[in-house]
């Protein structure tokens, strides 16, 4: 039956063309490529145009020849057909070693020889001739570039491959290269070069993808739209399929991924030709679109037949041109492929098809008035290449048996009638009128708003002028009014001023007398004022000595603050210092544990040598009876070797307990600091207060001050105003000649108030100084304050930073658990497969979110690797909390899917850290992702040694003896099947109780556990059949005392083909070897063997089973 194709990969018959391709080869080839090929269509001309062109909307297509073209226009239009002959594979070599090749090729000449026998051949000219050595780019170059060119160009075009099936049609055309990118075919390189050459803002690329298969066209893309029909346009003759799904290409990825799924969908099968013979026929439509600029200056009216010149306008001319690549399914004879039933009825249609394919072909190189094209929905879908407008390039493949000369012959013959064939190439432009329309609606709306603006600009300007005038006339007629209300105002003021003066005669009259009398007044107020001020001026002298005081006071407690902050800085140095001590006394436990470990390890391995020569001479003891008195001198020896090595074992000991001893110790000084450290805290914080108490006084203080200075401005104030009002007594006296004595005592008392007054004010400026002073030490010890502060700040900041940095792999890594699973696919053949049924787009986008999330995740702990440092968290691992211990542990296991971590995680310790979460966690999360990240370390050969060692295979079995976690049965499944890769490792797996293990784990029944072990025993079995191939290993399995053979016979006709394929594997390695012949024919594996020789679903499973078979003669006669 027909089933669908899941990958690419080149059968044994179908394989790779440019294996073993020697350099100097590989650039002869290319040189030799004919420049022809690469040469772009030829340029428009106006000449090239029919009549008709030059007055219509839009342009009708443009050929490159036409009747009057000489044979080169003529052969630029021809069919281009190239040849590719496939190397020989594994059944050519050992079917026609007594033969010779039937074909022998010419690269140099591009010709090609076919043997009838040996003394007649017959010779054939190409267009290119490929040997089997000729890689997939010089094939694109030669065969598809010029025809993609051509298409981007604005010309169809077509490429073709047609050969007998097996011939490698399919790795020419369709290989995807996703491992190796100088693999990729046609196909891929073609969407390469047309997505170079579009832009992404202007040009436009879709794609469909078909299928002919039983003469129904289906949609590979959505495979259920079935038999999709053909359209033909009666005018223009254009082939279009309606109901197919059309994609938007957005770059080359999204083109591999699309292509992908194309091939998941189509139909492929299983023949005697060709383990993976295509069944149908697939199409790649490729659609470009491409803008030009062309300036036009004379447009043709359609609706009225004026013309109308539009100088210097920009009409966007657009290309449209298609591309069809088709890998064509091979053709087949019946009788060599062995199709039967559905296979008989595919390979009917492909023949009908191909036949029909052929007729058009033979017609067209005949110049037959009739072509038939409507026989098959290949030929009409194929209409334009043959014998149309579009640039064809067919490449035809071959096999060098002679067993397939009849089918080589047909091929070649298919080939030189195609080279007949010559095509009309046109070009197809059209002016694309609807983005002028859209640039010029625009335009239109941008003129329509734009006078609309104007219009209401115009509109407002006009409403604020006439604001304006209305605003100017009633200002006019209120500046009036005032006007006349003003000159009536000033005239009654003047009247009231002439009166005014009159009673002010008088009354100045009046206060001269009263001067007269408070002048004496003031005399004897004077006299008691100045007895005042002596008394404030003592008080203010004790004063300012009782702020000195305290001035001095407060100076000292400043000069303690002081002290106490330097103190602080010192208690903080040595807190430091303890800090560096204790990173330093981790470094040396961390190195002398490492040490300790070291030296067990070499005990450990003294002790298993001990242990096996007592094995050694106990057997002696048994076959020698009769030297037992050597024997028991030897025995003494031995012993007293072994007191030695307990007594050694027991020194160790002590040292271990010593180092238990020091970490305890160092354990304590931890408290103790971290203790110190909360002191140093609570200091902190009772310095803050009291730095917050201090502050708080001065500025009390201050306040005081500057209430008191305020006070003592204020009387000073008032004296000033006492002095002004006598000096204006004095002047107005002074006129006065009788009273000069009594003036110039008052003269002699103002001086006397005026020194004192002088003596005031500078006691005032003195206290002003020493106000600033004040001030200013207030601000230094205020900036000092800040520095302190400032100091704390850092160092909580400091001591927040290393407590986040401890606490940071806890908030960045991801909270499910399911995350933190192994990147690394260290179970190779544990792939998910999906079921043979299509692929969708649905399918498509989870695969992108799977892999958009693997990308976050990898980002994520690659972030967190870089910060915090791989060191810190090895040391998380030992953490006391479960929940860090968690994060870390899924941080090294997906660290350790990395090759390049490994080395550095082992270095550090994780291999240890590791083992140790074995052995002492009870947490089931723990245990699984240690698991995991033990079988990713384990995929390295040098670090394999290291976890044996160490004793990893025991905690492993430890482990899956106290779990029931199918995932973590998983995880230690896999860790123990990629030890089992290591034949020198596979005496102490035994002895550590892995291999029964493994088989115990069967009991679980959980399909990937059982994958697992399958893969482990296969691995197992495989390192043996080595051995005993090479000659360094003899004698009958280590599997079989475990009871492997049973199970693995047992489980032959399991569902899962990988399973089934692993079991099928270790009982073939396990038969080669002779010492299991008895196992196998007692318990029932010869017939398995049989079975599996002719029913296994694998070529190369069934072919080494009869080879183990014909090795083996008791094999085969049981």
């Amino acid at each position: 039956m027909a089933t669908v194709r899941a990958s690419q990969r080149p059968s044994a018959s179908e394989k790779p063309l440019h294996n073993h391709i020697p350099s100097h080869s590989l650039s002869k080839s290319l040189n030799n490529t004919p420049s022809n090929h690469h040469s772009t269509p030829p340029p428009r001309s106006s000449k090239d145009r029919p009549a008709s062109s030059r007055r219509s909307v839009t342009p009708n297509s443009r050929t490159l020849s036409n009747n009057s073209n000489n044979n080169d226009d003529e052969d630029s239009g021809r069919v281009r057909v190239a040849v590719r002959l496939r190397p020989r594979n594994a059944e050519d070599l050992v079917l026609d070693a007594d033969f010779a090749d039937c074909v022998e090729l010419q690269p140099e000449l591009k010709r090609l020889k076919l043997r009838k026998n040996n003394w007649s051949s017959e010779s054939y000219r190409f267009d290119e001739v490929f040997t089997e050595t000729a890689s997939q780019r010089r094939v694109y170059e030669v065969v598809a570039k010029p025809v993609v060119e051509s298409v981007l160009d604005g010309y169809n075009g077509t490429i073709m491959a047609y050969g007998q099936t097996g011939t490698g049609k399919t790795y020419t055309v369709g290989r995807l290269g996703k491992e190796d990118a100088s693999e990729r075919g046609i196909m891929v390189r073609a969407l390469e070069d047309i997505i170079a050459g579009t832009s992404l803002s202007s040009d436009g690329v879709e794609v469909s993808y078909l299928q002919l298969y039983m003469e129904s066209i289906q949609d590979l893309f959505a495979p259920e739209k079935i038999n999709i029909p053909v359209y033909e346009d009666s005018k223009t003759g254009e082939v279009s399929l309606p109901g197919a799904t059309v994609v938007k290409v957005r770059d080359l990825d999204h083109f591999l991924e699309l292509l992908q799924v194309g091939e998941a969908n189509r139909h492929a099968a299983n023949t005697k030709l060709n383990t993976e013979s295509s069944r149908s026929h697939a199409i790649l439509m490729v659609y470009v679109r491409r803008s030009i600029q062309e300036n036009v200056n004379e447009i043709t009216s359609q609706q009225k037949g004026t013309r109308t010149d539009l100088p210097g306008s920009n009409i966007p001319i657009v290309r449209k041109s298609k591309l069809l690549i088709v890998d064509l399914a091979g053709s087949e004879r019946i009788d060599k492929s062995g199709s039967e039933g559905a296979l008989l009825e595919e390979a009917k249609f492909i023949n009908l098809s191909l036949t029909s394919l052929g007729k058009c072909i033979n017609a067209l190189a005949e110049n037959s008035p009739h072509i038939p094209t409507r026989d098959s929905k290949l030929t009409r879908l194929l209409r334009d290449s043959f014998g149309g407008s579009a640039k064809t390039s067919l490449i035809v493949t071959i096999g060098p048996s002679a067993r397939h000369h009849a089918e080589t012959t047909s091929t070649i013959m298919f080939g030189q009638r195609a080279m007949k064939i010559v095509n009309m190439v046109k070009l197809k432009e059209e002016y694309d009128y609807e983005s002028l329309c859209r640039k010029l609606e625009t335009q239109v709306d941008q003129l329509i708003a734009e006078i609309e603006r104007q219009q209401k600009i115009q509109e407002n300007d006009k409403n604020e002028l006439e604001k304006q005038l209305r605003g100017y006339c009633n200002s006019f007629d209120e500046e009036k009014k005032n006007l006349v209300t003003q000159v009536e105002d000033l005239t009654a003021e003047i009247e009231k001023q002439q009166k005014l003066r009159e009673n002010d005669k008088y009354e100045f009259e009046k206060q001269l007398r009263e001067y007269q009398d408070s002048y004496d007044e003031a005399r004897k107020h004077l006299a008691s004022r100045c007895e005042l001020l002596e008394k404030e001026n003592a008080q203010l002298g004790l004063g300012m000595k009782d702020f000195l005081s305290e001035l001095n006071c407060q100076k000292d407690n400043n000069n303690l603050m002081c002290d106490k902050v330097s103190q602080l800085e010192t208690s903080l140095k040595n807190s430091k210092q303890h800090q560096l001590e204790n990173s330093t006394y981790q470094k040396v436990l961390v190195d002398t544990t490492q040490m300790y470990e070291k030296k067990i390890s070499e005990l450990m391995k003294q002790i298993d040598i001990e242990c096996i020569r007592s094995e050694s001479a106990e057997e002696q003891l048994d076959i020698m009876k009769k030297l037992v008195n050597d024997h028991e001198k030897t025995i003494k020896m031995y012993e007293t070797k072994i007191a030695e090595l307990i007594k050694q074992l027991d020194i160790e000991c002590t040292c271990s307990e010593s180092a238990e001893e020091q970490l305890s110790v160092m354990k304590k000084g931890m408290n103790d600091h971290q203790r110190s450290m909360k002191q140093y805290e609570v200091e902190n914080s009772m310095y803050q207060k009291a730095l917050a108490d201090t502050t708080q006084l001065y500025e009390k203080k201050i306040a005081e001050l500057n209430k008191k200075v305020e006070d003592e401005h204020t009387r000073l104030e008032v004296v000033q105003e006492e002095l002004d009002l006598t000096k204006k007594l004095l002047n107005d006296y002074e006129n006065s000649v009788q009273e000069q004595n009594e003036i110039n005592e008052l003269r002699v008392k103002l001086q006397e108030m005026y020194q004192l007054h002088e003596s005031t004010v500078n006691e005032l400026q003195s206290l002003k100084s020493e106000f600033k002073n004040l001030l200013d030490e207030k601000e230094r010890m205020s900036e000092e304050i800040q520095g302190a502060r400032q100091r704390l700040l850092v160092e909580e900041k400091q001591r927040k930073a290393l407590e986040y940095e401890l606490v940071k792999p806890k908030k960045t890594a991801p909270e499910n658990e399911d995350d933190f699973e192994d990147k690394k696919p260290y179970v190779k053949d544990y792939v998910g497969k999906g079921s043979p049924g299509a692929v969708t787009s649905m399918g498509l986008r989870r695969s992108n979110q799977s892999r958009d999330v693997q990308s976050g995740q990898r980002a994520t702990i690659a972030k967190i690797c870089d910060e915090v440092g791989l060191p810190k968290i090895v040391q998380l691992l030992t953490s006391e909390d479960p929940d860090v211990q968690i994060h870390a542990v899924k941080v090294v296991a997906n660290l350790a899917a990395e090759d390049i971590n490994q080395e550095k995680i082992v270095e550090e310790g994780g291999l240890d850290a590791l083992l140790s979460l074995l052995q002492s966690s009870q947490n089931p999360t723990i245990l699984r992702v240690a698991s995991g990240a033990i079988a990713n370390l384990a995929m390295n050969e040098m670090n394999q040694g290291l976890i044996m060692s160490r004793g990893g295979a025991r905690l492993l079995a430890k482990t899956a003896a106290r779990t029931d976690d199918p995932q973590t049965l998983r995880m230690v499944a896999g860790a123990l099947g990629n030890l089992c890769g290591n034949e020198k490792l596979h005496v102490m797996l035994k002895e550590d109780g892995a291999i029964k293990t493994l088989l115990e784990m069967v009991k679980s029944g959980n399909g990937d556990v059982i994958a697992q072990i399958a893969r482990g025993l296969a691995n197992f079995a495989k390192c043996e059949s080595r051995g005993i191939f090479h000659g360094y290993r003899k004698g009958r399995s280590l599997l079989m005392d475990e009871g492997a053979l049973q199970w693995l016979i047992s489980s032959c006709t399991i569902s899962s083909a990988s399973t089934r394929r692993h079991v099928e594997l270790a009982l073939c390695h396990l038969a080669q070897n002779e010492d299991n012949t008895r196992d196998f024919i007692t318990s029932g594996g010869a017939k398995e063997l049989v079975r599996i020789s002719v029913e296994s679903s694998r070529e190369d499973i069934c072919n080494l089973a009869k080879k183990t078979l014909k090795l083996n003669p008791k094999l085969q006669a049981d």
